[in-house]
C-alpha cells in the first residue's frame, strides 16, 4: 500500500509507462496528434516482459513507475501498458491515488481500444490477439461486454510475438510462421470474426504480416491511434488536468535498463534517434 508522498505542485509532462517498448508505439501516436504537450516515458526494461507475471508482481511494479511518474511532476499517467491496465490500473485508482494524490489520475489503454470497435465490427464477432497476461486476464472480454453485450469475443495468447519485435527478428520468416499459427488459431475459434484488435502494444510492428494471414474484409486493430484519441477528448473535458499538463514540445525518455540498449531498441519503434537515461525504480 501506497503511503503519502510529497508531490511537485506545478504543472507537468504527460507522463507514459510500459513494461518496456511497446508503449512507444503508443507514444508515437500521442505526440503526433498533440505535438505541443511535454511527454515523460518511462520503460520498466530491466523487469520486462510483464506478461507472464503474476497480478500482484505486476500491481507493484506498475505502482512503483506511477510514483516515480509522479514525483518527477506528472499529473496524468497514461499506462500505455495492456498487462499493467489489465492487473493494476484498477487497484492503483481505487486503492492509492487517494493516499498517493486524489488530484492526479492514472488511465489505460484497455477501455479506449474498446471504444473504437463498436463501430467497426459488423458481424459483432471480435478476436483479441495479446500476451498471455492479458488473454488470462479476461480484461478485454469484460471491457467489451461492458460497452457492446451484444459481441462475441474471442482470444488467443500470442507468447513469442513480443519477444520477437524486441529481438528484431519481427520480419523474417521464423516470425511469419508464429503468426500464422496464432492468426489461424484464433479464426479457427470463432470463424465468424470480422475485427481483430492487436491487444499489444508490440504488435503493430506486425501489423502488416498479421493483415497478410487474415481473410479479405476482417479488419486489423491497432490501439496508438484509439488511445491519443481518447486521451484528446478527455483533455477537452477534464480542464483541471489539462492545465496541469506543460506544453514545450518536449519528451523525455526513461528506461530501468542500460540506457544504450534503450536508445537502440527505441529507435527502431520510433524510426528516430532519441536520447534515454537510466533510473532505478526500487
Amino acid at each position: 500500500m501506497s503511503t503519502i508522498m510529497q508531490l511537485p505542485d506545478g504543472p507537468g509532462p504527460i507522463g507514459i509507462f510500459d513494461s518496456g517498448y511497446g508503449g512507444l508505439t503508443i507514444y508515437s501516436e500521442i505526440k503526433k496528434l498533440m505535438p505541443e504537450y511535454d511527454y515523460l516515458y518511462l520503460g520498466d526494461n530491466a523487469r520486462a516482459p510483464y506478461g507472464t507475471r503474476s497480478f500482484d508482481v505486476v500491481y507493484e511494479f506498475t505502482r512503483q513507475a506511477v510514483e516515480f511518474l509522479f514525483r518527477r511532476g506528472c499529473h496524468l499517467v497514461i499506462l500505455a501498458c495492456n498487462t499493467a491496465s489489465a492487473k493494476a490500473l484498477r487497484n492503483i485508482q481505487q486503492l492509492d491515488l487517494p493516499i498517493m494524490d486524489p488530484s492526479r489520475r492514472v488511465l489505460g489503454i484497455i477501455r479506449p481500444t474498446v471504444e473504437s470497435i463498436g463501430s467497426v465490427t459488423k458481424s459483432r464477432h471480435v478476436g483479441v490477439l495479446a500476451t498471455e497476461g492479458t488473454i488470462k486476464s479476461m480484461s478485454y472480454p469484460l471491457e467489451i461486454k461492458k460497452l457492446f453485450p451484444d459481441i462475441e469475443v474471442a482470444g488467443k495468447a500470442c507468447p513469442m510475438w513480443a519477444s520477437l519485435v524486441e529481438a528484431d527478428e519481427h520480419l523474417t520468416p521464423g516470425a511469419d510462421y508464429f503468426v500464422r499459427r496464432d492468426v489461424e488459431a484464433l479464426l479457427a475459434r470463432d470463424p465468424l470474426i470480422d475485427t481483430v484488435i492487436l491487444g499489444c502494444t508490440h504488435y503493430p510492428l506486425l501489423l502488416e504480416r498479421v493483415r497478410s494471414f487474415v481473410p479479405s474484409g476482417v479488419n486489423v486493430l491497432t490501439q496508438g491511434e484509439a488511445v491519443a484519441h481518447s486521451l484528446r477528448d478527455y483533455l477537452t473535458r477534464h480542464t483541471d488536468i489539462e492545465a496541469l499538463c506543460t506544453k514545450g514540445g518536449e519528451t523525455l525518455f526513461y528506461t530501468t535498463e542500460a540506457a544504450d540498449k534503450f536508445r537502440q531498441q527505441a529507435s527502431r519503434f520510433l524510426g528516430r534517434p532519441v536520447r534515454a537515461s537510466r533510473i532505478s525504480l526500487v
